[in-house]
Order: C-alpha cells, then structure tokens, then sequence
C-alpha cells in the first residue's frame, strides 16, 4: 500500500514537471529562428559575401514590399 502510495504521487510529480518544461518549450520556439537579415548579417561577417552584395541584399530585404494603389 505504502509502495503504490510513493509511486502514485511519484507519477503526479513527474507529469507536473514534464507538463511544465513543455510548455516553458514553447513560448521559446519563435524565438530561435533567426530573421533573414541576421542571417544575412552573418554570412557578411563570415566574408562569404561582399560589401556590394550585401547592401543589395539588405536593401530587397528593407524595401516596401506592399502592393501600390493605381489610380
């Protein structure tokens, strides 16, 4: 009785803690992702692109990507 008692509440404890890192998980997913521009800033850093290729492509990055009213 004693046994099945420990582990009853051996189990409970386990699910909280589990349920509880889980969830602590997942806030944390949309953060890991890096954004296009520090991907970009990276490779700069790393020389695998120039100074030119890099300012265009930080420029296509920062443009206004929104469609324009035609009138």
């Amino acid at each position: 009785m004693t046994i099945s008692m420990v582990l009853f509440w051996a189990l409970i404890i386990f699910g909280i803690v589990a349920l509880v890192r889980y969830i602590g998980r997942a806030g944390q997913v949309s953060t890991d992702r890096p954004t296009p521009r520090r991907l970009l800033d990276e490779r700069f850093a790393r020389g695998e692109i120039d100074e030119e290729e890099y300012r265009r492509r930080v420029d296509v990055i920062t443009a206004d990507t929104r469609p324009r009213a035609t009138s």
